[in-house]
C-alpha cells in the first residue's frame, strides 16, 4: 500500500481582494503541485463588500480542492486566519495573505527550509513593498510591543508561513479574544525560523488597517500580552509621591526656619489637576485591562460561519 500523501493547506483570509483570487489560486496550484499532489485551498471571506464570496463559490465549483468559508460579518484579519485553521487538517500549514504581496511560488522555499527539521518557517520581507507610512508604522508597532512586553520581535515578519499539524493543533487551544496569528506562533516556542522572501505590491485594493486600526491593535496586543503598563502606572505613582512628599518637606523647612512665605494658590491648584490628570490616566490603564477580562468571560465564540463550500473532514 503506498505511502498517503503529504497534506498541504493553504489558508488565506479574504477582504477587499476579489479581482486576486483566480490567479491567487491558479498560481498556488502551479507551485504546490510539485510538493504533493494532496493539498487544499482554504478562503475565508471575512465579509469582504466586493463580490469575493461569489468568486470563492465559482472556484470551488471548478476545483473541490479549493474550500471556502463565509463568515457571518466582518470580524477581522486574525479571526478569519482562527476560522481558517480551525477547519482545515493539513500535515504543513500556510497562512498568507490574498492580495498577492505574498508570492505563492516562495511556499515551496518555505516548505524545503520546514523539512530542514523546524516546525515553523516564516518569510521575512527584506524589502517591503509597501508604502513608507506602513513600514514606519509597523516598525513603530513592534518597537513598542517588544518594549512592553520584553521581547525581540522581527518587524519584517508577518502572516506568511508554514506551520507543522502540531503547532496549530497548538494554536487552536488559544481561545483568548485578543489574537496576533504569528506572535501567537512565536510564543509557543517551538523550533522556529525565517528566509526572505520576495515582497510583491498589492495585486488590488488597498490595506484596510488605517492609522485608528494600527493604534488600537497595538493597545489590545500590548495589554493581553503584558501587565507592564500597569507596573509603570505604579512605579509612576510612587515617584509623584516621594516627589510630593520632598516639595512640601522643602515647604515646611523655608516657612518656619526662612521666614518665607509660601503663595500657595496657583502651586495648589496646578498640582490638583496635575494629580487628577494622572489618577484618570491610571484609571483608563486598569479600566482596559477590565475591559479585556470582561471580554474574555463572555465567552463569546471567536467567529461565526454563515456557509461553507467543499467540507472536507479533518484528519
Amino acid at each position: 500500500m503506498a505511502a498517503a500523501q503529504t497534506l498541504i493547506s493553504v489558508v488565506i483570509p479574504v477582504y477587499r481582494c476579489q479581482t486576486c483570487l483566480r490567479e491567487l489560486c491558479d498560481r498556488l496550484r502551479a507551485s504546490i503541485k510539485g510538493l504533493t499532489a494532496d493539498y487544499e485551498i482554504l478562503l475565508v471571506n471575512d465579509a469582504s463588500p466586493d463580490h469575493a464570496w461569489e468568486t470563492i463559490v465559482q472556484l470551488g465549483k471548478e476545483d473541490e480542492r479549493v474550500r471556502g468559508i463565509d463568515l457571518a460579518r466582518n470580524f477581522g484579519q486574525h479571526y478569519a486566519i482562527t476560522a481558517g485553521l480551525d477547519h482545515t487538517s493539513g500535515d504543513w500549514v500556510v497562512v498568507m495573505d490574498c492580495d498577492l504581496q505574498d508570492r505563492p511560488e516562495e511556499i515551496v522555499a518555505l516548505y524545503q527550509k520546514a523539512r530542514e527539521g523546524f516546525e515553523v518557517v516564516f518569510g521575512q520581507r527584506v524589502h517591503r513593498q509597501d508604502t513608507l507610512k506602513k513600514r514606519l508604522l509597523s516598525k513603530l508597532f513592534y518597537r513598542i510591543y517588544d518594549y512592553f512586553t520584553g521581547r525581540y520581535s522581527d518587524h519584517t515578519v508577518a502572516n506568511f508561513s508554514i506551520a507543522d499539524k502540531k503547532v496549530i493543533e497548538g494554536f487552536r487551544q488559544m481561545k483568548e479574544q485578543n489574537r496576533l496569528y504569528p506572535l501567537f506562533l512565536q510564543w509557543m516556542g517551538y523550533k522556529t525560523a525565517s528566509i526572505p522572501v520576495e515582497h510583491n505590491g498589492r495585486g488590488d485594493g488597498m490595506s484596510s488597517y488605517s492609522l485608528k486600526k494600527l493604534v488600537t491593535l497595538a493597545t489590545d496586543t500590548i495589554i493581553a500580552q503584558s501587565n507592564k503598563p500597569l507596573r509603570l502606572s505604579i512605579q509612576l505613582g510612587f515617584f509623584i509621591s516621594v516627589g510630593s512628599f520632598l516639595y512640601g518637606l522643602y515647604l515646611f523647612i523655608r516657612y518656619f526656619f526662612m521666614d518665607y512665605h509660601v503663595q500657595g494658590w496657583t502651586s495648589v491648584m496646578v498640582s490638583m489637576y496635575f494629580i487628577a490628570g494622572l489618577m484618570f490616566f491610571n484609571f483608563g490603564i486598569l479600566g482596559l485591562y477590565i475591559g479585556k477580562v470582561f471580554d474574555e468571560v463572555k465567552g463569546r465564540p471567536l467567529y461565526l460561519i454563515r456557509e461553507q463550500i467543499n467540507e472536507r473532514e479533518r484528519r
